[in-house]
């Protein structure tokens, strides 16, 4: 058997079943693609049906398997719809993104009130928890599955006006390790990956702004931003058996964000 037949087969995804939250555009729709393109049957997930269905026919149009279940993360019966109607159609789970969150705010901490803190923390917090709850025993009875919590480089290391949103990405990353750590034993792995600042949508405010966009891509290496799609290939490498001995861990895609003065 050549190297190239041995480690190309365990980036394959076939049978597994994928959802991934936030999934309508942006880096949600990006991995979603990524993990189809694998072999993966993909739930797309997000908040209004018709965006949803309108990605899934566009991959399917690529020859992929999709389907789009509309599904607003802060609303835990709705969790519990996605997960119960992801096993109807598909059988089960295998493989959960958790891409989906929110910052209604940009600004200093003292301008934030209690119920923007509850709901930042809801969407960014408690729903990847209680979604991956929701889940475990489904994995745990297929034999295993992988779990990809998306926090962000802000998780690492605070930035002007980001602060809340900061504090519950780090927040993300100890629950990926607690996970990992209690359902080791169970087969399922549970890991996250931190983006830098990446052009979609959700970080408009602060690419659009010329200044800031311009202070960022003098301050990293890589000495521009990220596109959506350069965040599948870390995605795909954490869903699929090439991670298989990767559990807990925190992967940045940054730039070199992290590493900058």
């Amino acid at each position: 058997m050549s190297e190239q037949s041995r480690i190309t087969p365990l980036f394959r995804m076939d049978g597994k079943v994928a959802i991934v939250t936030g999934a309508s555009k942006g880096i949600g729709e990006a991995i979603a693609r990524g993990l189809a393109e694998f072999g993966a049957k993909v739930v797309i997930s997000s908040r209004n049906q018709e965006s949803v269905d309108a990605v899934a026919a566009s991959f399917k149009a690529d020859g992929l398997e999709a389907v789009g279940i509309a599904c607003h993360v802060g609303d835990k019966e709705q969790l519990q719809q996605l997960v119960d109607k992801t096993v109807e159609v598909y059988g089960g789970v295998d493989i959960l993104v958790n891409n989906a969150a929110t910052n209604p705010v940009f600004g200093p901490i003292t301008m934030t009130d209690d119920d923007v803190f509850d709901k930042i923390m809801g969407v960014n917090v408690k729903s990847p928890y209680q979604i991956a709850n929701m889940v475990h025993p489904i994995m745990k009875e297929r034999g295993g599955g992988s779990i990809i919590n998306i926090s962000s480089v802000e998780g690492h290391k605070p930035g002007f006006g980001l602060g809340l949103y900061s504090v519950s990405k780090a927040a993300l990353l100890m629950l990926t390790q607690n996970q990992a750590k209690e359902w080791g034993s169970d087969g399922i792995r549970v890991n996250a990956l931190c983006p830098g600042l990446v052009k979609t949508k959700f970080s408009k405010a602060l690419w659009s702004n010329e200044t800031v966009l311009g202070h960022v891509e003098s301050q990293i290496p890589s000495g521009r931003i990220a596109m959506p799609d350069e965040m599948a290939g870390m995605a795909v490498f954490l869903a699929s058996g090439a991670s298989s001995y990767c559990t807990g861990g925190v992967y940045t895609a940054d730039g070199g964000y992290l590493i900058a003065g």
